[in-house]
């Protein structure tokens, strides 16, 4: 009945976005009609301003394929619809951004629209990308315009219908999409409008750290109040640093030195956000990744979590895991769960570990958790995956006491929730 909804739900966006589709018809604009001159482009320090940004917004990652060409595209990008592949950014005249102006490029960044005026699919950012200034996407494109070009061809989409029909995004814009740029708070410092600038705009953190619903929009106002990551299996974390907060109790020395090495004395990045700290937050500029600390404090508290009741008898269940976790996990994270400084992370009080699914904790026991290499921190220690160790009830008994121990106040993890994450793979 659910799956039936939605689909009545989607078909009728289809209706509405082709009959909108058909109300509204823009002419691209041809690159003769730039404003903006090739010496412009070829400006070194626009150039250098425009690598920096791109670092920021971490292009490289979902535009370089594994083992490819650097912004060469073809990086497979899963959704719940089908996967995408990302385009080729460099500036091949045939399959990049050769033919581009950078009104061309504005447009799709800042409107979400491609160089004919057709609609992008939102697994581009555009959601969170229409805030970046428009100086700063000039850099952006000077970069990229700077770059060797890649002959690369597009690849096709593979979404299943009725999401391959790309006329149907007009309804789901008009749903989940807000095109304007960032508009500076002058009550607030300049490392806070700083901050939630990067956050908000070319960090896209929302991205990937709040709740989408059926159709892949987000859910609810709460910005950066944490969720489960579509199609891979992963669930970024709330980020407020107040009561409840998913950050609760980090210092703003502890967002910066997570943000720059991997690692802090609250948590290590991995999955997902080990990629982001390799490629993008360990290169940003010490005063950025102050000002983003800054920008996350002033978050606001959050509900107190209600950890769902089981009418499951989980004496059983967490006395199997404390004898797994003694044998296991305790020679590294400690009997009190507060791991080692610099070297093993807490437990006790982590946010990964708590967050409401247990998806982070038990997919880092089963196949291991390993931080990123940064320069500062250029040989971190990884966890080796239990896998082949543990069985299903006994990951499911270990993360259960992992969660309901020391300061830790989550729900347990039940056996089928482990065989669905078992199988899934790292990124």
């Amino acid at each position: 009945m659910k799956r039936m909804t939605i689909a009545v739900i989607v078909l009728l966006l289809i209706a509405g976005g082709w009959w909108l589709f058909r109300a509204e018809t823009r002419q691209p604009v041809s690159p003769s009609a730039s404003k903006v001159d090739g010496a412009t482009l070829k400006d070194p320090a626009l150039i250098a301003k425009g690598h920096y940004l791109a670092i920021v917004g971490d292009c490289a990652s979902c535009h370089t394929a594994q083992g490819g060409e650097r912004y060469a595209g073809g990086r497979v990008l899963p959704t719940p619809f089908g996967s995408i592949p990302s385009p080729n950014i460099t500036p091949d005249h045939g399959t990049g951004l050769g033919e581009w102006s950078f009104e061309d490029f504005w447009q799709a960044l800042h409107s979400g629209k491609g160089r004919h005026g057709e609609f992008l699919y939102p697994v581009f950012s555009y959601t969170s990308f229409t805030k970046v200034t428009r100086e700063d996407a000039l850099a952006i494109f000077a970069y990229l315009q700077s770059l060797a070009p890649v002959r690369a061809p597009a690849q096709a989409p593979e979404l299943e219908f009725p999401y391959s029909v790309r006329t149907s995004l007009k309804a789901w814009r008009a749903l989940y999409f807000r095109e304007g740029e960032f508009q500076r708070d002058a009550s607030k410092s300049d490392a806070w409008n700083r901050g939630a600038y990067l956050v908000q705009g070319l960090g896209h953190c929302n991205e990937c750290h709040a709740a989408r619903d059926s159709l892949g929009g987000q859910q609810g106002s709460a910005s950066l109040a944490g969720g489960q990551i579509p199609a891979q299996n992963w669930y970024a974390p709330d980020l407020s640093m107040q009561a409840n907060g998913g950050l609760a109790g980090w210092s703003e020395q502890d967002i910066v030195d997570l943000l720059k090495t991997g690692q802090s004395t609250r948590g290590t990045a991995f999955g997902p956000m080990a990629e982001v700290v390799a490629e993008s937050t360990q290169h940003m500029h010490e005063d950025d990744l102050r000002a983003i600390a800054t920008y996350l404090q002033s978050l606001p508290p959050r509900p107190a979590a209600v950890v769902a009741t089981s009418e499951l008898d989980t004496r059983a269940i967490l006395a199997q895991g404390a004898k797994v976790y003694a044998q296991r996990c305790a020679d590294c994270h400690g009997k009190d769960g507060n791991g080692v400084a610099g070297i093993y992370p807490p437990l006790n009080g982590n946010s990964s570990v708590n967050e409401p699914t247990g998806i982070n904790a038990t997919r880092v026991v089963v196949l291991g958790g390993f931080a990123p290499v940064t320069e500062g921190n250029p040989r971190p220690y990884s966890m080796p995956p239990f896998a082949q160790q543990l069985s299903d009830a006994d990951v499911a008994a270990v993360v259960s006491y992992i969660r309901r121990s020391w300061s830790n106040k989550a729900s347990i993890v039940m056996e089928r929730d482990v065989v669905k994450y078992r199988h899934t793979p790292i990124d």
